[in-house]
């Protein structure tokens, strides 16, 4: 694009069987690119020509930002939005800035902000100085001024592109997203201008900006303490059973399946102190949004405690993997067993493979946490106690009442000391205490333990967590041929 044509030999024509030159020079160079014509002179097709020109292989771009001004420095260019296939980090760089028509560098880190490094296009100023360091670079008056523009203009066409042709930006919107949350996430002025033209997608494929969609939700989603729970998945299809359960309740659900979702979502809680994100499987469906009224469990804490060892004699086996149980109140409509697993947790994790610092790091290296919640409400759950009591026996209740009893004259014991100090007890009374801690825990370890086996030759159980590890496609390879096997001999039972 240099400014004076360079001949290259002369123009060949087709003549006789073979290419003879002609008279007319062969200029090499393009010396009226098109950033320095005006903008009101150029067709929408012609943006995309020269953009094929400057990357003959890439996709057409979704649009481009003429960049135009004189006044307090001088800049010209062309940007475009490409098509960015979720990986951004190779297309980066792209930018090629020039001087007066010179080319210089496609580094432009620290002449244009981080997030615009995904942009393609031009950049040609002679107010920007040369073969300097980067800190000199970001130190430079114009140069600030010039980064402040980029983002205003940037800014300032997609509020266009919204407000004039909206339909047309939604059907962008998939392609713009990433562009735009790592703008939110990495520059504070343009995070401040967002608002208005980042959108949301629900899992119905309809489009909203935050503020219409908290209005759209707020009513149903708003839990007992006043927040707005925004419900999303990363994959309806493999989180199917959750995003319909949640859609029963007449719940709406945002489609969240970015790189970036996490660092985004993280960030606007932040802002908005009274809203939270909540994935549709990170809980039973009753405490995803919990409101004041609640369901009443059918199962006390004792049965409870009699069930929990069962249930533990099934757990699956994996090293990178942890399981707890936990008893949940649901509906008995609901799935005898879901699987969920705790939002923070697994935003940390996500977060931390894409390479955030600090705690999330420290998160990352953690095994995955899943809740196997057990609805204590559903007539399996109950049907299970009831097998369970059976075969235990009588001694099952002998046993239960020596419990009870231990830990009645533990509480007793307790009593008479809770007044002095630990330094104060006499060695009779510590030698006592520790006497009545391991009466409870040899009775319990020795119910428990006569629990996990007659658990771990229940079918039933592990029929309805491995349904539960089904649901979320977490049951593979041998666990996933013993459990038709197993489905194939409880059908013929």
């Amino acid at each position: 694009f240099l400014p004076v044509p360079i001949a290259f030999g002369k123009v060949k024509e087709w003549k006789d069987g073979k290419y003879v030159d002609t008279d007319k020079d062969n200029i090499i160079n393009n010396v009226d690119p098109l950033w320095t014509r005006k903008p009101t002179e150029i067709t929408e097709e012609q943006y995309k020509e020269f953009y094929r020109e400057l990357y003959p292989m890439s996709d057409d771009p979704l649009f481009s930002i003429h960049l135009n001004i004189d006044y307090p420095f001088h800049l010209t260019g062309i940007l475009y939005f490409p098509k960015i296939h979720n990986n951004f980090e190779i297309q980066k760089n792209r930018i090629q800035l020039y001087s007066n028509q010179v080319f210089v560098t496609d580094q432009v880190e620290g002449i244009v902000p981080e997030y615009l490094t995904l942009l393609h296009g031009v950049i040609d100023s002679p107010d920007i100085p040369l073969n300097v360091s980067r800190s000199y670079l970001q130190s430079d008056s114009n140069v600030r001024k010039i980064s402040s523009y980029i983002t205003r203009k940037v800014a300032d066409r997609l509020q266009e592109l919204f407000n004039t042709m909206r339909s047309d930006y939604e059907s962008k919107w998939d392609d713009l997203k990433i562009f735009i949350q790592y703008g939110i996430l990495t520059d504070e002025k343009f995070a401040e201008k967002a608002p208005d033209f980042m959108l949301w997608k629900n899992v119905e494929g309809k489009y909203f900006t935050p503020k219409e969609y908290t209005e759209k939700v707020k009513e149903a989603q708003t839990d007992k303490n006043k927040t707005v729970v925004f419900l999303y998945v990363d994959d309806p299809e493999e989180k199917y059973t959750s995003l319909e359960a949640a859609k029963a309740k007449g719940y709406d659900v945002l489609w969240m399946d970015g790189q970036l979702d996490s660092h985004y979502i993280n960030w606007y809680e932040s802002k908005n102190k009274d809203t939270r994100f909540v994935r549709v499987d990170s809980d039973v469906i009753d405490k995803l949004i919990q409101k004041e009224e609640q369901i009443k469990m059918s199962l006390t804490e004792a049965q409870q405690e009699l069930l929990t060892p069962v249930f533990e004699s099934q757990m699956p086996k994996d090293e990178k993997i942890d399981y707890h149980i936990s008893f949940e109140a649901m509906s008995p409509d609901e799935a005898p067993v879901v699987i969920t697993q705790n939002e923070f947790m697994r935003r940390m994790k996500e977060m931390a493979a894409m390479g955030g610092g600090g705690m999330s790091q420290f998160y990352g290296q953690m095994p995955d946490h899943f809740t196997i919640a057990v609805n204590g409400n559903h007539p399996i759950v109950i049907d299970i106690l009831s097998d369970v009591e059976k075969a235990y026996g009588d001694k099952l209740k002998t046993t239960t009442k020596k419990i009870d009893a231990a830990v009645a004259e533990e509480k007793r014991f307790e009593e008479t000391v809770r007044s002095k100090k630990e330094e104060e007890l006499t060695a009779e009374e510590k030698s006592m205490r520790e006497e009545l801690s391991k009466k409870v825990v040899t009775l319990r370890d020795e119910r428990n333990e006569r629990l996990r086996e007659i658990g771990s030759e229940n079918k039933l159980v592990k029929q309805i967590i491995d349904l539960a590890l089904l649901t979320n496609g977490m049951l593979k390879g041998k666990n996933l041929t013993d459990f038709i096997q197993r489905s194939i001999s409880l059908i013929e039972k």
